[in-house]
């Protein structure tokens, strides 16, 4: 193994993830055993108050996160994601809604510690994106970022109305892992036409003075991924082709599952009724995911990256269910 760093990665890897279970764990216990030691004091009359307050809150933080990596179990919530998001019918409504998304998840993966990069960004007409696709690195990313796929719902008095009128718009997010070196995703190159163009948006301004941006179309299924990220067209193609592979092998996923709707054929159906969580910012504030009923009531909170709350009650009912 030793002699095959190819095949001593994936061990190297997992001895890592072991070791920060363990070091969590012992971190906790230390933190218990001080806590102990805190309350002794404090029944001899010691003002530890503010001191056991805050102390009790980091163990409650550990123990959340070490209940959080006991629902992962499929075998593809350890991978990096790659997410996309697309608005729906709406124009300058639903781009800017995307790119309160794209906002909204960037913070979550900062909070997280994942790292992020946007592969591909297409400006809105006047304000927002019409597309984007960001690559999620860090352990469990897919895991948890998997369970944000779905329609998006935003009801608020609209900044672009002059009347001030209240609007809805809709914004899908497709998440899907990463592919790496252990699985293959054989494709024809005949299914493939591949497009140049120049850059444009953000990352655009340094790259776009010639024709480096890719864009893939894969003929059988109509898939379409773009990067533009690179100054290098053949670095762009590389990477456009890594993220066809994702796409194609969480298409296959979703046929060996026996799934009624694949998921891209959901894309067509950006708007009412198919909703997965709904963010109300007038009349009143709240954002309901509808598929577990969760409420939050602090919205500023969520749209600022605090998801954890709906994305762990997403994998105790998927747990639940399985």
């Amino acid at each position: 193994m030793w002699k095959d760093p190819d095949k001593s990665r994936p061990f190297l890897q997992k001895k890592k993830r072991l070791e920060e279970q363990i070091n969590l764990f012992e971190r906790l216990n230390q933190k218990l055993e001080e806590t102990d030691v805190l309350i002794e004091l404090g029944e001899e009359g010691e003002n530890i108050h503010q001191e056991l307050k805050n102390r009790v809150e980091e163990v409650k933080k550990d123990l959340s996160d070490i209940e959080l990596q006991t629902l992962f179990f499929e075998k593809d919530d350890l991978r990096n994601a790659l997410l996309t998001i697309h608005p729906g019918a709406g124009g300058t409504e639903s781009q800017d809604w995307a790119e309160m998304l794209l906002r909204m998840y960037l913070r979550y993966a900062e909070r997280k510690g994942f790292q992020t990069r946007i592969l591909d960004y297409q400006p809105g007409d006047e304000a927002g994106v019409k597309s984007v696709t960001v690559r999620v690195v860090g352990d469990y990313a897919y895991g948890c970022l998997s369970q944000e796929s779905g329609i998006h719902r935003l009801v608020r008095v609209s900044p672009f109305d002059a009347n001030k009128r209240r609007h809805t718009s809709f914004a899908a997010v497709f998440v899907y892992p990463e592919i790496e070196e252990d699985i293959e995703v054989n494709i024809n190159p005949d299914d493939l036409k591949i497009d140049t163009y120049r850059a444009s948006g953000r990352g655009g301004q340094h790259v776009n003075v010639t024709d480096s941006a890719v864009r893939i179309t894969h003929l059988p299924t109509g898939i379409v991924v773009q990067c533009q990220n690179e100054r290098s067209q053949h670095k762009n193609k590389a990477t456009a082709m890594k993220v066809l592979q994702s796409r194609l092998y969480e298409l296959e996923k979703q046929k060996k599952q026996e799934k009624k709707e694949k998921l891209e054929d959901t894309k067509s159906e950006i708007g009412w009724g198919n909703q997965t969580r709904s963010y109300v910012l007038h009349p009143y504030q709240m954002i309901k995911d509808v598929e577990t009923n969760i409420e939050i009531g602090n919205v500023e909170k969520v749209l600022d990256g605090d998801i954890d709350e709906f994305i762990k009650t997403r994998l105790q009912q998927r747990r639940k269910n399985r």
